[in-house]
């Protein structure tokens, strides 16, 4: 069975990652089986660059296949923001509700037709050998005017479906992977898998 290891120690990322990754005969590993690593600057201007930077650092560090991701929030409304800067929006050591609280304060008076939103989300991996791959996905919704829910972690209680009357946190989780920016970046990223792991066997190491 191959060992990739997912560069991140969110829990809520872990989940739902290791959940879609189940089926594909893969060991996964987070950074918690790596204790010692230090956390990777996110210094990167998109998405792309945050992906890969921690995909190959994580990589060249653990001597395995490394699969990272960026995500965050895009508010039509704030001209893109929080975007990269999603999980420190309210600061550095910002919680998701400090987050999502300055989201909300930011809207306020805003009228629902103008609070469209999306979340994005960009997978890297990243072969020990230099190899790499990237995939994105989306998610449009809009911002709710009040938190429901308590599922999911980040932005999911602000983040209404379209079409469901819900927001993110009161989906099970089949549902939120089904639908989610980092389920549909994950299944491009599969399916382009097989190529990317020929093409890291022939690789000579860094």
């Amino acid at each position: 069975m191959s060992k990739i290891v997912l560069a991140t120690r969110n829990r809520g990322k872990i989940a739902e990652l290791g959940a879609m990754l189940k089926d594909f005969q893969l060991e996964v590993k987070s950074l918690d089986d790596f204790p010692d690593l230090p956390e990777v600057p996110e210094t990167g201007a998109t998405f792309e660059d945050n992906a890969l930077l921690k995909a190959r650092a994580v990589s060249l560090a653990t001597g395995l296949t490394a699969v990272a991701d960026d995500s965050g929030l895009e508010v039509d409304a704030l001209s893109g923001r929080p975007g990269v800067r999603s999980a420190r929006y309210a600061g550095e050591e910002a919680t998701d509700e400090a987050n999502w609280r300055k989201l909300l304060a930011e809207l306020a008076g805003v009228p629902e037709a103008a609070r469209m939103a999306r979340f994005v989300c960009v997978m890297a991996a990243y072969a020990p050998g230099g190899a790499t791959l990237t995939a994105r996905g989306s998610w449009e919704g809009r911002i709710a005017t009040a938190p429901r829910g308590t599922g999911g972690f980040g932005y999911d209680p602000v983040f209404l479906v379209p079409g469901l009357g819900r927001t993110a946190a009161e989906l099970i989780p089949a549902e939120k992977n089904a639908l989610s920016h980092r389920g549909e970046a994950l299944r491009v990223l599969l399916a382009h898998w097989p190529d990317f792991w020929n093409k890291a066997s022939r690789y000579p190491m860094d």
